[in-house]
């Protein structure tokens, strides 16, 4: 019989051997340390994160990172996965389940994932579970060798400058949707020291903006200021993570659908788009 209980005294290396287990016919497989980058800037908490144990072996979990989305303390579904062997019997409802009157005595009033629209079994069981759609996201992957942002340089007037969060306020000015939980300021400012961050400035005023991990070949945040775009800001930036980017790809992941000007440009510049997401939600 399978117990269900939190994650707090589950050391790193059964996390990540059932994760490798969980996901092992997955297309994209993470490394130990690629799994640790991402729990960190997801905001992983093991006391407010569960899982099933068989014979005291993990063999499902729902790995939560904890945070402010929307200004609602939120619950994100970094990963839920079950080991081949234990499918089937519905251990993923249950660790949800279980997981609801604890995170709502740590104060979480909402809980948040995103799915693959291809995975539409997963959908379903969301959608049973009282999971609404809040948004659909594009993502995009393709190898930097690949990408063509053009024209060549920035004109006449504008400035490419580094910069750091202090800027964020200007920044989310900018936007025309809100970032998804693993591009927010907030799962960025968790692990600083993996992003570069390049603004544009005409007259001193910030622009446009790129924040990138060179190491993942991630673009994580990417935005033009409407009255200056058409003008090759973004091509500039993106010239810019290129020439710093240490991934074979470059990856531009959730943007939402909703902004086609985005989806044009994407495809414009040779990033391919792979698929689509949704962003779903429910309260607690």
């Amino acid at each position: 019989m399978e117990k269900i209980r939190s994650l707090a005294q589950t050391g790193f290396d059964e996390l990540f051997a059932a994760f490798r287990e969980a996901f092992k016919d997955y297309d994209i497989q993470l490394h130990k340390h690629e799994l640790e980058i991402m729990l960190s800037r997801r905001g992983f908490v093991p006391e407010l994160s569960f899982g099933a144990f068989y014979n005291e072996k993990l063999v499902s979990f729902t790995l939560n990172g904890i945070g402010t989305f929307n200004g609602i303390c939120t619950a994100y579904d970094t990963g839920t996965g079950t080991v081949e062997a234990f499918r089937g019997k519905g251990l993923a409802s249950h660790i949800f389940q279980h997981s609801i009157p604890e995170l709502k005595n740590a104060g979480i009033r909402q809980y948040l994932l995103e799915v693959l629209q291809h995975n539409t079994k997963a959908v379903s069981v969301y959608q049973k579970m009282g999971f609404k759609v809040n948004r659909e996201f594009n993502y995009f992957v393709e190898k930097a060798e690949n990408i063509r942002p053009r024209p060549a340089g920035l004109p006449d007037g504008y400035q490419l400058r580094p910069v750091g969060l202090e800027l964020k306020e200007q920044m989310s000015a900018l936007h025309d949707f809100v970032p998804s939980w693993q591009n927010s300021f907030e799962s960025v400012a968790r692990r600083m020291n993996d992003f570069v961050i390049r603004g544009v400035f005409a007259e001193n005023t910030l622009i446009g903006y790129c924040i990138f991990e060179p190491d993942s070949g991630d673009i994580t945040q990417l935005a033009v200021a409407q009255a200056h775009r058409n003008r090759g800001i973004a091509g500039c930036l993106i010239r810019e993570a290129i020439s710093i980017n240490k991934h074979p790809n470059l990856k531009l992941i959730n943007t939402d659908v909703s902004q086609e000007d985005v989806t044009r440009w994407a495809a414009s510049i040779g990033l391919t788009l792979r698929g689509q997401q949704f962003e779903m939600s429910r309260e607690i």
